[in-house]
């Protein structure tokens, strides 16, 4: 793996730079509260304004900043400074952080974009330098949205796009450990409480539009935050035939009919976050443990059939590099 991305680094990084600072098309989830309430994005989103939309934008420089720290010496390395160094100053950022404290912007990017934008934070901060104290005043902003919501989460939501809570969890917690102690009790309590007890996972997936396994980043976040053998319990009873390649439609990639549909396009992102889960969970068996072997041969496949695809058409070139970046590095 370690092999893989350094053979498409540069790729991914160019990818990333090619479409971060590209305005049109831009999908907005803006609520306008008068006649009068409307810009360009680039107006309200000094920095997250390209990549076809917010969240997409956030992780999009996300990728930019691990690809940087984990291989300095690409030739995109310049460009990725230059960028940066004009995207993260003190006054883009006050005025991203200030989009978030109009009323009408409670629920806007609630969880996907809030836990892109943590992980982004925590990125820059393994990075080192200036960027990273002038980007974590909006990095709180955040923080303190997740703080206040999460206890009011009596439910998870278990789909396979933006919604899903594992997911925001899951991203959110390499922030919260670094930064804020508080965040981390309140996301170990709610997955502990909306997840300890599920077993026999029927795995009814994937559907149409998923990027995301509903049953494969459930058991990411428990690996996340459980001890090593706790999970290997729970997991145990979780999926008990993973060790058999059941239930088979988890170890099996999605097929994608059509790239220049944007809905039908999420597919190729389900096969890249389903080969990160299965890489993580690999990991946490031993050598000899039959599961071990499932997972990553599963791993494996889901990324071979998605790899070639990052940029098949813009409705996946905007976004699914990261999540090859997530499959390849972050296990």
């Amino acid at each position: 793996m370690k092999d893989r991305l350094s053979d498409i680094a540069g790729r991914l990084a160019g990818i990333a730079l090619g479409h971060v600072t590209r305005e049109y098309p831009y999908a907005s989830v803006h609520v306008m509260t008068g006649p009068n309430d409307f810009d360009r994005p680039i107006e309200r989103h000094p920095i997250f304004f390209g990549s076809f939309d917010w969240h997409s934008c956030v992780h999009s420089h996300w990728l930019l900043a691990r690809i940087l720290r984990l291989r300095p010496e690409i030739d995109e390395g310049r460009a990725i400074c230059a960028h940066f160094d004009q995207a993260f100053t003190a006054d883009k950022v006050a005025k991203e952080a200030a989009y978030f404290h109009r009323p009408s912007s409670r629920g806007f990017e609630r969880p996907y974009g809030w836990a892109w934008l943590l992980k982004l934070a925590a990125e820059l901060r393994l990075l080192g330098g200036p960027w990273a104290e002038t980007f974590r005043p909006f990095a709180e902003v955040i923080s303190d949205r997740f703080r206040a919501y999460l206890p009011l989460a009596d439910y998870p939501v278990r789909a396979g796009a933006h919604a899903n809570s594992a997911f925001a969890l899951a991203l959110a917690l390499d922030y919260a450990r670094e930064a804020d102690h508080e965040l981390v009790g309140l996301i170990e309590t709610r997955a502990q409480l909306w997840y300890e007890g599920d077993a026999d996972c029927q795995a009814w997936e994937p559907s149409g539009d998923d990027f995301l396994s509903p049953a494969l980043m459930e058991a990411e976040l428990m690996r996340r935050i459980l001890a090593l053998d706790s999970f290997r319990t729970w997991f145990a009873s979780f999926l008990p035939q993973a060790a058999d390649g059941r239930p088979a439609t988890l170890f099996k990639p999605a097929r994608v009919s059509d790239r220049s549909d944007g809905k039908i396009a999420h597919l190729d992102g389900l096969n890249l976050s389903r080969a990160w889960c299965w890489r993580s969970i690999a990991g946490a068996f031993d050598e000899s443990d039959s599961v071990r072997a499932r997972a990553s041969a599963a791993a494996d496949a889901h990324l071979d059939a998605a790899l070639p695809h990052l940029a098949a058409d813009y409705m996946g070139e905007h976004w699914l590099a990261s999540f090859a970046l997530l499959a390849l590095s972050e296990a």
